[in-house]
């Protein structure tokens, strides 16, 4: 690795692990955090880079000059190869978000970088980075506190795990694991993790 542009790690873990609140840890101690889904959000948000593309295919979906997620959810229920042109749509902005941030982050000197993307392993992410760090807690404390979220139910957060790779599968792949059952026990893992890539660079 050279040494101009910093080490990426991918952050990422399922519904309920903790992997926000370890995106904010990771902040916090001064490591700059690319977050996915807000990098759609930005596209997605007035005068934002999907917008037009968007109306493109689908003009009912713009609503005040932004993107209607909802809209876009209902047209993908009704057409098979509705998700599929989205994403052929904004894949590609995102990508240019991404590729903006690391070169921000090359140019301000910073050693390690995180991509925050929740479905890295699931649509190929991990080609996109150094290393790949999951979060997680056991099975049980997972369903506690999705189950706490207003609106959540078993059904729903069944649904959701069926679309995400299992647990097990994604510790296997990661090369660091971050256990999230506490805060304090999240804080040290990503201290220690900072500090063993940061001398890694060097």
């Amino acid at each position: 690795m050279s040494d101009d542009r910093p080490f990426v790690l991918g952050l990422t873990g399922s519904i309920g692990m903790g992997k926000s609140t370890t995106a904010g840890l990771f902040r916090a101690a001064g490591v700059p955090v690319w977050d996915a889904d807000a990098a759609v959000h930005r596209a997605y948000s007035a005068g934002g880079a999907a917008v037009e593309p968007i109306r493109a295919l689908c003009p009912d979906a713009i609503v005040d000059g932004a993107v209607d997620r909802a809209v876009l959810k209902a047209w993908i229920a009704e057409d098979p190869e509705a998700l599929s042109r989205i994403e052929a749509a904004v894949h590609p902005l995102v990508a240019e978000d991404r590729k903006a941030f690391l070169a921000d982050a090359a140019a301000a000197g910073a050693p390690v970088v995180v991509l925050d993307i929740p479905l890295l392993f699931e649509t190929g992410g991990a080609a996109l980075v150094d290393a790949v760090v999951v979060v997680s807690v056991p099975p049980e404390v997972q369903r506690a506190r999705v189950l706490a979220r207003p609106g959540m139910t078993e059904t729903h957060f069944d649904r959701i795990l069926a679309k995400q790779m299992p647990d097990a599968e994604k510790r296997r792949r990661a090369d660091y694991v971050i256990e999230t059952r506490t805060l304090d026990a999240a804080r040290a893992a990503v201290q220690e993790l900072i500090g063993k890539l940061t001398a890694r660079r060097g």
